[in-house]
């Protein structure tokens, strides 16, 4: 088995995290902060780097009005020589709280460097309803750029769904905005009915998207979606969803649900590697969206023999001078 040192957790108090290894060398790091008021952005040559990386504020949330609150789920891509942050909003005003209420929008930066020049908003995402959105992600396959993100659909009982769709620039979408999962299993439905967070990873002929699952304490937890390569992504009979989740808690560790995850790989490139969030304890005071221990944490991917990802198990916590001797 490789083993890949680093500590557990890599960064405190950072929910929904996305590392991005870019062709200048290095790793970009954005993610949900506690305080759900800013998107902040770190860079390192390692990943490990990136855990004492100096931090850069690159955007505040306004004072009032559609991206007023709740600042979740960060996500930085290098899209045609510019950058890219997608992130959802909530709305608030004297009449709403802004809890559930988010749309999804995007930030571009046209600097080499994203921690240089200006990021301007491009507006939100429209999709074809006004609903609860979030957890946007992009991907590139075969010349085609695709939009996957969680929403509730207005006629259908549940939080929110998962839906593909290609994308005409990166902040607009184009042609049919197609669904491909809804909580079906029970481990999608405690607390709330829920899959969300999805993230890509093509390997083997097929594409892999993980997302997360029910409420966000001790049962949260990642699902996964395959297709093959050669299939059509917007038809939702190309994905498969495994009937099991493929990462979930495991006590025995002290590892509470693990989820909203993205990909990354090794400095060598070598191995793929797992980016998360999950608490190092079960019992949460008041609402677990504001508990701010979802710690960020990375491991490695194994491969099974037939070409699909094994998660495994997520690992117990360390420290960085336990790995140092290691």
């Amino acid at each position: 088995m490789t083993t890949y040192n680093l500590p557990n957790p890599l960064i405190e108090q950072r929910a929904d995290p996305f590392i991005y290894k870019h062709t200048d060398g290095f790793y970009y790091f954005i993610a949900s902060v506690p305080e759900y008021d800013r998107i902040e952005l770190r860079r390192s040559e390692t990943i490990a780097g990136l855990r004492e990386a100096t931090v850069k504020n690159i955007w505040y949330k306004h004072d009032s009005g559609p991206m007023s609150a709740n600042i979740w789920a960060p996500e930085i891509h290098a899209i045609d020589g510019k950058w890219y942050v997608y992130f959802a909003a909530a709305h608030t005003s004297e009449t709403k709280e802004g809890l559930f209420d988010h749309r999804m929008f995007v930030l571009e930066n046209d600097s080499d460097n994203p921690m240089e020049g200006n990021w301007v908003e491009q507006g939100q995402v429209k999709t074809k309803w006004e609903s609860f959105a979030l957890d946007a992600t992009t991907f590139e396959h075969r010349g085609i750029r695709y939009y996957v993100w969680a929403q509730k659909d207005p006629e259908i009982s549940g939080n929110s769904n998962l839906y593909i769709s290609e994308m005409e620039n990166p902040w607009t979408l184009r042609g049919e905005q197609v669904c491909i999962s809804t909580p079906d299993y029970d481990w999608e439905k405690i607390g709330f009915l829920v899959n969300e967070g999805a993230a890509i990873l093509k390997k083997n002929g097929r594409i892999f998207m993980t997302f997360s699952g029910s409420a966000t304490d001790y049962n949260y937890c990642m699902g996964l979606l395959t297709a093959d390569e050669n299939s059509d992504l917007l038809d939702p009979k190309s994905w498969v969803k495994s009937p099991n989740p493929v990462f979930r808690t495991c006590e025995e560790n002290g590892q509470y649900g693990p989820g909203h995850n993205s990909f990354t790989v090794s400095e060598d490139g070598l191995l793929d590697l797992l980016v998360y969030h999950g608490r190092s304890y079960k019992d949460i005071v008041g609402d677990p969206l504001y508990d701010p221990n979802r710690h960020t944490r990375v491991q490695v991917i194994h491969w099974n023999e037939d070409g699909t990802p094994n998660f495994g198990t997520p690992r117990p916590d360390t420290s960085a001078e336990t790995l140092a001797r290691s």
